[in-house]
C-alpha cells in the first residue's frame, strides 16, 4: 500500500552536497525530504580527503585559474559554518588541522618563492619553519620549504553526522526511486511504498545521477567520470601531516591527509598526482608499492615495518567537460519542477546550495504549512573507508 507524502522540496542524494542543500532548506522553513538509497554520505562524500580548498592548489603553474578564483570563498564560508556563524551550523564538526600545506622538496623551492610573493597569492600563504611545520616534516633531515594556506580539514564522517543530525525526520531510505507524472506534469517521485509531492525535485546523487537521469527519461545533461586509484595507509609510527606535497607540474606529487582510527592509529589517505593517470592503470598491489617508494622518498625517516596499505578507486562524477577537465564550479541545471546537479567537490557544497536557492527564488517557490511525517526508514552512516578497508573480519 503506498503512503502519500507532500514536501516543498524532494532532495535525492544523500552526500555532503544533498544533506547541506538540505539543512539550509529546512532552516528557511521549507519541508524537505531526502532520499537516499544506500548509506548517508556512502558515494564520493566518504571518500573525500576532507580539504576544504581555498584555490591555490590550482595555481601551481604560476596563475590564478577560474577554479582557484570559484572557490577562494569557500574556507571563510565553511568557518562560519563551524563557528555557529554560518548558512548551516556545523558547531562540534571536528576539525582535523586548522591549514592545510603546500610541501616542496628543495628542488623546486625556489620557483615557489617568487609565485608566492606575487601580487594574486599575497595574503594566501605564509611559510613555515622548525616548530609550526606538520609534525611529520619535524626531522632534522627535513629539506625545502613549507606554506601554510588559509584553508581546512574536517572529519567527513563527523561533518555527515552533524548534517544528518539537522536533517532530523527528514530523510528516508528507499531502495528504487521513479518519476511520479500526471497529465505529463512532474508531481515528484515514487521511493519505494512512499508517493511524495513535491514543488521541485533536486538530483544530486554523484554517480547515481546517470541512473535517475534514464528512470526520468533524459539524455541531458550527460555525466563524466574522473577516476582515481586512492591509497590508504595505516600504522603506528605514522605522524599527522596534511600537505601537497608539489612536484614540477601543475597538479601535487602527491597530497596526503591524516585521519584518526577506531584503534587509535593515524590513517594516511594519499591522493595527488599519484592516484591519477598511470596510478589509475595500476594494479593495486603495484598501486601500492607505488605509494611505498613515494613516500620512503619523501618521507624516509618514517617507519613502516607495522604499517597497512590499502587501495580504494574512486570515480569522481560530474558534468561532461572538455577532456575530462575539472569543473571550476558546482553545477545545476533544471529539466521543469527537476533540478540536476554535481557540486564537483566538497567544498563547493555551499556553492551548489547557492544556485539550488537562486533558481527556487527566481521561480517564487515558497514554504508551505508545515508537515509531521510518520516514522521513516532511515539511511544509515558510512562508515569511514580507513575502517572498512582495514576491518578484520575474524
Amino acid at each position: 500500500m503506498s503512503l502519500t507524502l507532500n514536501t516543498d522540496i524532494a532532495i535525492i542524494g544523500g552526500g555532503i552536497a544533498g544533506l547541506w542543500l538540505n539543512a539550509q532548506l529546512r532552516q528557511r522553513g521549507f519541508n524537505t525530504l531526502l532520499i537516499e538509497h544506500n548509506t548517508l554520505g556512502g558515494g564520493q562524500s566518504v571518500k573525500s580527503q576532507g580539504i576544504i580548498h581555498g584555490g591555490a592548489k590550482y595555481a601551481l603553474h604560476g596563475a590564478l585559474t577560474g577554479s582557484s578564483e570559484a572557490i577562494a570563498d569557500m574556507p571563510k564560508r565553511w568557518r562560519q559554518a563551524l563557528a555557529g556563524a554560518g548558512e548551516v551550523d556545523l558547531t562540534g564538526v571536528r576539525v582535523l588541522s586548522d591549514a592545510h600545506y603546500l610541501w616542496s622538496p628543495g628542488s623546486i623551492a625556489g620557483n615557489l618563492t617568487s609565485f608566492f610573493a606575487s601580487k594574486a597569492m599575497r595574503g594566501r600563504v605564509d611559510q613555515v619553519k622548525g616548530q609550526d611545520l606538520p609534525p611529520a616534516l619535524q626531522h632534522k633531515d627535513f629539506k625545502g620549504r613549507v606554506y601554510r594556506l588559509a584553508e581546512l580539514v574536517l572529519d567527513v564522517p563527523n561533518l555527515i553526522e552533524r548534517l544528518a543530525k539537522l536533517a532530523d525526520d527528514s530523510l528516508l531510505h528507499a531502495q528504487k526511486i521513479t518519476p511520479r507524472y500526471q497529465d505529463g506534469q512532474l508531481l515528484g517521485v515514487q521511493a519505494d511504498a512512499y508517493s511524495i509531492n513535491a514543488q521541485r525535485v533536486v538530483c544530486c546523487a554523484g554517480r547515481g545521477n546517470q541512473d535517475l537521469l534514464k528512470a526520468f527519461d533524459l539524455t541531458q545533461p550527460e555525466q563524466q567520470l574522473r577516476p582515481l586509484h586512492m591509497v590508504v595507509a595505516k600504522g603506528p609510527a605514522l605522524l599527522p601531516l596534511y600537505a601537497h606535497c608539489l612536484g614540477g607540474g601543475s597538479k601535487p606529487r602527491v597530497t596526503v591527509t591524516t585521519h584518526p582510527t577506531a584503534d587509535g592509529q593515524w590513517a594516511w589517505y594519499l591522493g595527488g598526482n599519484l592516484a591519477e593517470a598511470d596510478g589509475v592503470a595500476r594494479s593495486e598491489t603495484e598501486q601500492i608499492k607505488a605509494a611505498q617508494a613515494e613516500m620512503a622518498q619523501l618521507l624516509p625517516w618514517v617507519e613502516h615495518r607495522n604499517t597497512q596499505w590499502a587501495t580504494l578507486r574512486v570515480d569522481r562524477a560530474e558534468p561532461v567537460q572538455s577532456g575530462l577537465a575539472r569543473p571550476d564550479n558546482a553545477f545545476v541545471t533544471e529539466q521543469g519542477k527537476l533540478l540536476i546537479g554535481w557540486p564537483t567537490k566538497l567544498a563547493l557544497a555551499p556553492d551548489f546550495t547557492d544556485r539550488v536557492l537562486k533558481l527556487l527564488a527566481r521561480d517564487h517557490i515558497q514554504p508551505s504549512a508545515t508537515q509531521n511525517y510518520p516514522d521513516l526508514p532511515r539511511p544509515r552512516i558510512a562508515s569511514p573507508v580507513w575502517e572498512t578497508l582495514f576491518n578484520d573480519p575474524s
